[in-house]
């Protein structure tokens, strides 16, 4: 059974002035992410990466590259996730074909399916790759929140191997208490990735990671090892930065953040656009 590790970053996606991909800046990223930062698995294509505005064949491109870049230094999850199941199907096999190592599988947005919809949706992703599945619940973005139940359901199709959960802590705690042994849980917000380790999740898929990524790591492990009281003063120092990351739409403010530590990754696509001047002045307090 794969392993994607104990931290997940969730990959920018580096632009040049013209706003395409600037290949350059994304080899350094990844050589960043994984020896700097210390990642042990890429999320390329996901919210952060900002699918919502990349082609297809921009997407497949970045597959590609990651795999080949990171060179099995890293696992490389691809997004692959929309709200098209058959164009999901497709993008998905397009990335096993690409090397990737698994998948990322975001609920449904906007046409609000109910709870079978969203069973049968990722069932026929599932069954359409033989790459394992982790799925993203995001309420706050799609509208709707997979159930407890439904999870647990999805959990025992063997390729769906893990979840990224924001929905709340209780869910957290609920799909661990009765998910099978293999299957695991991690927290797809950064400010809850101590709370979520202390309920029984494995891990986090996080933004903060371009930045902080050590800490975060010493974080967990000092919570792995019964350090509790030092992973939890590594929380409350990181705590801001966690928030505050967060006061502009992602990724806007951990692109300019990377930016403004020596890592030029450009700005955002619309219909994001660059943090303003009060904006950018708390971004660089943070840093």
């Amino acid at each position: 059974m794969i392993d994607f590790g104990r931290m997940i970053t969730a990959m920018v996606t580096p632009f040049d002035n013209q706003g395409k991909i600037d290949w350059d800046q994304a080899a350094s990223l990844i050589d960043y992410l994984v020896e700097e930062q210390q990642s042990d698995s890429l999320v390329v294509c996901g919210t952060t990466g900002e699918s919502p505005t990349l082609t297809d064949e921009e997407k497949l491109e970045l597959f590609s590259f990651a795999v080949k870049h990171a060179a099995g230094r890293c696992k490389i999850i691809a997004g692959t996730g929309s709200n098209n199941t058959a164009h999901s199907i497709h993008l998905t096999k397009q990335a096993q074909e690409q090397g990737a190592d698994g998948i990322l599988l975001v609920a449904p947005y906007y046409n609000k399916p109910n709870q079978e919809g969203l069973y049968q949706h990722f069932k026929a992703i599932a069954e359409a790759t033989t790459l394992p599945v982790m799925l993203y619940n995001v309420p706050s973005r799609t509208a709707v929140s997979l159930t407890v139940e439904t999870t647990l359901r999805l959990a025992q199709i063997p390729n769906i191997v893990a979840t990224k959960e924001c929905a709340s802590l209780d869910q957290v705690a609920s799909v661990v208490l009765a998910a099978p042994s293999h299957f695991k849980v991690y927290s797809g917000d950064d400010s809850c990735a101590l709370p979520a380790l202390a309920v029984g999740a494995y891990g986090i898929v996080s933004v903060a990671s371009h930045i902080a990524g050590r800490s975060i790591q010493s974080m967990i492990h000092c919570y792995l090892e019964g350090k509790v009281a030092e992973a939890g003063k590594l929380h409350r120092e990181l705590l801001p930065l966690f928030k505050g990351l967060f006061e502009c739409p992602n990724p806007v403010a951990v692109k300019y953040a990377l930016s403004e530590t020596g890592h030029p990754v450009g700005s955002v696509r619309l219909p994001l656009v660059p943090p303003n001047e009060q904006e950018a002045s708390r971004i660089r307090d943070l840093l």
